[in-house]
């Protein structure tokens, strides 16, 4: 009797397997990806899950990673030493593989530069005195939660996903809901450490130029090794409030109050359309109302954005509590709304009970495996970016990406932006309120063109002084982008430390008028 079911089982895989053959690998992938997807890739980051949060654990536990992480930095230093006994004929570059990042931008320059390998993964120190964790670049904000949160702490700014990494993060930028107190990532870290262009070994500080040039640079002034982040106490629950809003004017006036309340530890907008968004406020406790307790990060539970645009359709406010780290990850199961355009049907009940568990794929893999074909694709039919304006242009800027893009649902996240002298700081002198616009999937205004679309946003946000996070697609001309953000230390200090022919320039590396 057993025999039966595994017979057929058997004979699906043979016929699945003919039918692959018949039409081609590269016809099911473009065409019916969420098959590969769902029988290969989420298998595949569960086992990357697995490892990882078993590796950072028995390391951390066993207190193996400061020793490590010595030799670690010893091995960075020799091979940049090696580069310039070489000659240095070639720019450098971290060793890890482009596909392993978040962005969805494709690094060619990996191909062409040296690569320098930097394998260093670990949580190093929790200093609850300083309040402060130490930790190594390729830390990521999945193992920092479960680690930290353990401990009853937490980072005051925790971006979403659970890929994203600290070098990331540092190098480019990070937001959370909570940034409209704290501000960016890059405003709770209180010292880099980094290998230079000439093999030595630093540490700076708030009072160095350095640790103010080295946000938003994109590894073009050193090797990140080690970061010191800023920790506060953690609670258990969040208590989070729905609040529908209808009419853009109401939608703007009702978040950018709420922005400026700083009782409200998060603040976060999902905007389904023009005139409709849930804004959303919260505050830690460790207390809870039994009856509006939501573990929305259990596996079975609808996507966040889908549990709140229940909210909007309904027409009335609400209150719930979620575990504090269930908040934190709110949209990694869906990686926002993008997961809907792979896998259609991942949220519908069925899927989420049998292999809700298993998702999300790891962003990683599905560059992995997504092919040219799939990527030009994305490229022209896809928008995934992110803007940060000014708080008092948020309507002109939320009407400017409906005509230009016309992309729903969009994330709203405010934060305040300190007067600084790095690439991104405000036109003044005092700190100002911006907002984070995100448009993540496929446009549907007619007649899209991802570079003539993307050039209109770019020209705006930089009309009232705005910047576009680096991850994206870059459109801007070399002029452009240093228009857009305050070059005059980073080019300072790049010339000071010997960066010129050690690196690339942060245009060089990110645009694409620079790559093609």
């Amino acid at each position: 009797m057993l025999m039966d079911p595994l017979l057929y089982l058997g004979g699906l895989v043979v016929l699945f397997l003919l039918w692959i053959k018949v039409k081609g690998l590269d016809y099911v992938i473009v065409h019916q990806r969420w098959i590969f997807v769902c029988l290969f890739l989420l298998p595949l980051s569960v086992i990357f899950d697995v490892y990882y949060y078993l590796r950072a654990w028995l390391i951390f536990k066993m207190c193996s990673a400061p020793k490590q992480h010595d030799q670690r930095v010893r091995n960075i230093q020799r091979q940049v030493r090696e580069w310039r006994k070489e000659g240095g004929k070639t720019h450098m570059c971290t060793g890890r593989p482009g596909w392993l990042t978040v962005s969805l931008r494709v690094g060619k320059y990996k191909k062409t530069n040296k690569n320098i390998m930097i394998n260093m993964m670990d949580i190093l120190e929790v200093d609850t005195q300083r309040q402060v964790v130490r930790v190594e670049p390729l830390v990521n904000m999945g193992q920092i939660t479960a680690l930290l949160n353990s401990l009853g702490w937490t980072l005051p700014v925790l971006p979403e996903l659970d890929d994203l990494t600290v070098g990331g993060l540092v190098m480019g930028t990070g937001i959370e809901s909570s940034s409209h107190i704290y501000g960016l990532f890059q405003h709770i870290c209180v010292a880099f450490e980094l290998v230079l262009a000439d093999g030595s070994l630093v540490r700076c500080t708030e009072n160095s130029d350095l640790f103010h040039a080295v946000p938003w640079s994109c590894g073009t002034l050193g090797f990140l090794v080690a970061a010191e982040i800023k920790i506060v106490p953690a609670r258990l629950w969040v208590r989070l409030q729905y609040e529908p809003i209808r009419g853009l004017e109401n939608i703007c006036r009702r978040f950018s109050e709420a922005s400026e309340d700083k009782n409200n530890t998060f603040v976060e907008g999902l905007q389904y359309s023009l005139d409709e968004a849930v804004i959303m406020t919260g505050t830690m406790t460790d207390t809870a109302e039994p009856d509006k307790i939501n573990r929305i990060g259990l596996h079975y539970k609808p996507w966040f954005f889908k549990h709140v645009e229940r909210y909007l359709s309904e027409n009335k406010k609400a209150v719930e509590y979620i575990p504090l780290r269930h908040y934190y990850h709110r949209h990694t199961r869906s990686i926002f709304w993008e997961l809907q355009d792979i896998i259609p049907f991942g949220n519908h009940p069925v899927f989420r009970w049998l292999f809700g568990w298993m998702v999300p794929p790891k962003i990683s893999l599905l560059k992995l495996t997504q092919g040219e074909t799939i990527r030009q694709l994305y490229e022209q039919h896809h928008v995934v970016q992110d803007m940060l304006v000014p708080m008092k242009h948020i309507q002109t800027a939320i009407a400017r990406f409906h005509q230009d893009i016309h992309v729903y649902p969009l994330w709203l996240c405010p934060f305040v932006l300190p007067p600084g002298r790095g690439m991104v700081h405000p036109k003044g002198e005092e700190a100002e309120l911006y907002v984070d616009i995100g448009a993540y999937g496929e446009p549907r205004v007619k007649h899209f063109q991802a570079k003539a679309s993307c050039r209109q946003l770019e020209q705006f946000v930089r009309e009232v002084h705005g910047f576009q996070m680096l991850y994206a697609d870059v459109y801007m001309e070399r002029s452009e982008f240093w228009e857009m953000f305050d070059g005059t230390l980073y080019h300072r200090l790049r010339k000071e430390l010997g960066c010129q022919d050690a690196f690339p320039e942060v245009y060089d590396k990110i645009c694409k008028a620079a790559r093609h």
